[in-house]
């Protein structure tokens, strides 16, 4: 499905009739590296998605039977658990996982429930010589290798060596931890395909987590997911940046079991009714981290070439002469890919990630995490300290985000009308209506 005119299953992917994204990278200031080449079109059908996949605990039920235990999900940063002994505790539905780092380079992930009596055995982050269940003291080595029974006189029908706590597939992948409840899974390299190898050259095991806030929605998991999922919005939930926001010449793209899109920045929105001049497009212009407020823009020099040297510039202070080898593109526009089913991680130099989870066993709340990864020189800082938001909390109250607090907040103002809004379009209709191309990474996901 590598096709650059957008043939896919015998169907003609429509685009915007604005500049095509790879028009865009043919004026870059250096050579653009091949995954930004990539240009996978993919007809994924017309049909409605179906409500009830939101709304109905029926199908939060079956997604805990077919879709949590059998992919593969990012755990835990590998920074939060750096020393031998250290625990953390992974929560997906009504399934606790407990990861342990058991030797310098290893880490190995457990059921979290005592084989006694079910009680979970670690309540929260900490570091651990053995693990001990709290009700009975039932003790297993950090390895999860059986250690005491208290009272084995009582259990002679309990054989020891059946008593090791059942171990979950563990892989590690850019600095993440990744566990898989399937013992029969493939390997993380294999169920990514080659998106794995995406990050080779911006490798996120280099960089720590300078923000992590985490927040709780009163949405469905993929109700809040599917609004990063796409540049369409942007014309209604953040016109304040479409003077800066190629939204129109997004390029959605398939790869296996993964999708991405591709927003171009510095250059204007097709949907304006007026004409930005360069230095209207750096006033207009979003970053995660900093403000462009002050820039002024070099006469017949486009905001996007001069962006991108400016962007090269503070990188050096921190990758050094790698900077000066980064295309316009890799400085200046937004990555965002989905690694199925929850993960969204950014590519390049703008690392901004972002988690989607069922908040607890709940199907009509959910989790969302955003995290920054930086670069650093030297020693590696500690991970920031997780900022926990509440649902009557907002992005807004997490200034450490930055200028990307703000625009966070506005799609998660539309987030919970939506949930509300879908039980009542049922009355009236059974799906709802994504278009062919701008969803394509909503349609991807469904139809894996």
């Amino acid at each position: 499905m590598s096709r650059r005119d957008g043939e896919a299953e015998g169907r003609k992917i429509r685009r915007s009739p604005g500049m095509p994204y790879q028009t865009l990278l043919d004026a870059d200031s250096r050579p653009v590296p091949p995954h930004l080449r990539i240009d996978t079109a993919a007809y994924l059908g017309e049909g409605d998605i179906p409500i009830e996949r939101y709304l109905d605990r029926r199908y939060h039920e079956l997604e805990k039977e077919r879709l949590w235990p059998k992919v593969w999900q990012m755990a835990v940063r590998e920074e939060r658990i750096p020393e031998v002994g250290d625990a953390y505790v992974y929560e997906i539905a009504d399934t606790s996982i407990l990861l342990v780092r058991t030797a310098p380079e290893e880490i190995k992930a457990f059921y979290n429930a005592c084989l006694h009596m079910g009680r979970n055995l670690v309540d929260r982050p900490c570091r651990l010589a053995e693990i001990r269940c709290p009700y009975h003291g039932f003790t297993w080595r950090p390895d999860g290798k059986l250690k005491h029974i208290p009272g084995m006189w009582d259990f002679p029908h309990v054989d020891p060596r059946r008593m090791n706590l059942p171990e979950v597939k563990v892989e590690l992948w850019n600095g993440f931890v990744f566990i898989n409840m399937d013992p029969n899974c493939a390997s993380l390299e294999s169920y990514l395909g080659e998106v794995y190898h995406h990050w080779d050259a911006y490798p996120l095991s280099d960089r720590y987590t300078s923000v992590h806030v985490r927040k709780v929605l009163r949405c469905n998991w993929k109700t809040a997911q599917e609004a990063f999922m796409d540049a369409y919005h942007l014309v209604a939930a953040h016109p304040q940046i479409l003077a800066a926001a190629g939204d129109d010449n997004t390029q959605y793209d398939v790869m296996g079991i993964c999708s991405r899109a591709i927003t171009p920045a510095g250059t204007p929105s097709p949907h304006l009714n007026w004409t930005p001049s360069e230095q209207d497009i750096a006033a207009h212009v979003y970053k995660p981290r900093d403000s462009t407020g002050g820039v002024t823009v070099p006469e017949g020099v486009t905001y996007r070439r001069h962006g991108a040297e400016l962007g090269r510039e503070e990188l050096r202070k921190t990758i050094g002469d790698k900077a000066d080898g980064l295309c316009d593109a890799e400085v200046m526009d937004s990555f965002y890919y989905t690694l199925f089913p929850n993960f969204h991680p950014y590519l390049a130099y703008n690392q901004v990630l972002q988690r989607f989870l069922p908040h607890g066993d709940r199907h009509d709340m959910c989790t969302m995490e955003v995290m920054y990864m930086t670069p650093f020189r030297g020693e590696r800082p500690p991970p920031a300290t997780i900022t926990e938001l509440g649902p009557d909390e907002s992005f807004l109250d997490a200034p450490e985000l930055g200028a990307a607090g703000a625009l966070v907040a506005q799609d998660e103002w539309n987030l919970e009308k939506v949930q509300r809004g879908m039980h009542t379009l049922r009355r009236s209709k059974p799906g709802l209506t994504m278009g062919i191309y701008q969803h394509t990474q909503g349609r991807h996901f469904h139809r894996v």
